[in-house]
């Protein structure tokens, strides 16, 4: 029987073996940095990589120390656009490129308080802006699968090291589809949790900015679980909170009576390229092999509508969080053009078209909880893409129609973030192009646990990222 390596292993399996002593963090740390020195030049995923030596010591002190959480010992590069106490955090801007943070967001200091050891960051687009993980401090990150094609965004970077096997796990965050978009692109796992599971740090707006949340990326299931279960639980300094679970417990489904809902190309509404919607339907398939009821609907809710309010709220957000910046003239200059783009629409609105955007997605919230009654899930292509030349910006185009804007190309994914429900990228295997794609698996709010196990029984009868690791 051939020996897997270590850097191959799924984070629980590592967890265990740690757990057990049957493999040392040093060995494991050691396993994933010869493959980062092997891979990461051609692809870019790991960004701000900390010494060698330093990271070795780490692991060497984690060996014989007493685990204090399910990360122990494993190492971990944490999205740059999460502070990271340290360890140099640029958000992608050369405004930020030497910024190292005197403490930890949040979501860090989870992670790092269950044991893992922080090796570097996770390249992103600047300021988050954009599904392609491009920035003039760190460069572009290309995909493991085609390495002249994108690995998506905003978690580009945490997709791409976890298909090439430099992290046995990732964090990553979501407001157009950053955990989601990069994972269909890079054929793993990639989970959007409830609004409020996850929580936000108690700085700036934290009740109005209710769109975007951090979670798991991972190459299965289990490993999505388990990392939510860090990430998850209240934090009392913010509204809305949710309690945390042990999600890996809770991953047991039979899909015989469950109702899948198939939005496909909403009604005609979203421009999607050739090959997509065959390929998502063949992953519905495998949820009607093992007992479910898929349905395809018609479009839910008016897209424009949606489309409306979304902008409108994100660029409200992205006009308020970014003003400072923005009000100085030598630090605007430094702004990405989509950025600036952003800020200015968002400057531009009236408090009435705030609150008709607010009403819009608060009548879309009702209408799906409706539909929910009815269904188990709703299922949506993740992108309407397949990976694009890393040279472009973002697609101008799907099948000869114009994007107006330079994030309408993956529109897809609002209907699931305008309302904050829970939502995992599932791989659905490769185009005639040899990339991959995804199809996302959406519940009510709170469905978490439930949507974790049907993506469970889908993995289990599928394992994408096992039968199609990429050849580097």
């Amino acid at each position: 029987m051939t020996k897997v390596a270590l850097n191959e292993m799924s984070a629980s399996d590592l967890s265990r073996m740690i757990a057990a002593r049957k493999v040392a963090p040093s060995e494991v740390m050691a396993a994933h940095l010869d493959r980062i020195d092997t891979v990461n030049p051609a692809v870019n995923a790991v960004i701000s990589l900390r010494d060698r030596d330093a990271l070795m010591a780490e692991a060497k002190a984690a060996d014989d120390a007493t685990a204090t959480g399910w990360l122990h010992g494993l190492p971990l590069a944490v999205k740059d656009l999460c502070a990271t106490k340290g360890l140099r955090t640029t958000y992608g801007s050369p405004l930020f490129a030497d910024f190292v943070p005197l403490k930890d967001d949040l979501l860090a200091a989870r992670m790092r308080n269950a044991g893992a050891i922080f090796i570097g960051k996770t390249n992103t687009p600047e300021w988050g802006h954009g599904s392609h993980s491009f920035n003039p401090v760190h460069g572009v990150t290309r995909n493991p699968y085609g390495l002249s094609v994108t690995a998506g965004g905003s978690s580009g970077g945490a997709a791409a090291g976890l298909a090439a096997r430099m992290l046995p796990v990732a964090d990553g965050s979501d407001m157009m589809g950053s955990l989601r978009n990069p994972a269909a692109f890079c054929n793993v796992y990639g989970f959007r949790p409830s609004w409020g599971l996850v929580p936000q740090d108690a700085e700036g707006d934290t009740h109005m900015a209710t769109l975007a949340t951090e979670g798991p990326m991972a190459r299965n299931v289990e490993d999505i679980a388990n990392l939510l279960s860090v990430q998850a639980g209240v934090n009392p300094e913010v509204p809305f909170g949710r309690e945390s679970s042990d999600f890996a417990n809770l991953l047991s489904v039979d899909m015989k009576g469950k109702r899948i809902a198939w939005a496909g190309d909403w009604g005609g509404a979203y421009q999607i390229e050739p090959g997509i919607i065959e390929l998502c339907e063949a992953g519905l398939q495998v949820f009607s092999d093992l007992g479910a009821e898929v349905e395809a609907i018609a479009p839910p809710f008016p897209a424009e509508k949606l489309w409306h309010a979304w902008t409108t709220l994100r660029a409200m957000l992205n006009a308020g969080g970014m003003k400072p910046i923005y009000d100085n003239e030598f630090k605007r200059a430094q702004l990405k053009p989509e950025t600036i783009w952003e800020i200015e629409q968002g400057r531009g609105l009236t408090a009435q078209a705030v609150y008709e955007a607010s009403t819009i997605r608060s009548r879309y919230y009702a209408h799906m909880a409706r539909l929910f009654s009815k269904y188990d899930a709703v299922v949506l292509p993740t992108a309407q893409v397949w990976p694009f030349p890393v040279e472009w910006r973002w697609p101008q185009s799907i099948n000869g129609a114009a994007m107006d804007t330079y994030h309408r190309w993956m529109e897809v994914v609002i209907p699931i973030s305008l309302i904050g429900l829970p939502a995992l990228n599932v791989p659905v295997g490769f185009g005639a192009n040899g990339l991959p794609m995804g199809m996302q698996i959406a519940g009510p709010v709170g469905a978490d646990a439930r949507i974790l196990a049907m993506g469970q029984a889908y993995h289990l009868a599928t394992d994408w990222p096992s039968k199609r690791p990429p050849s580097l």
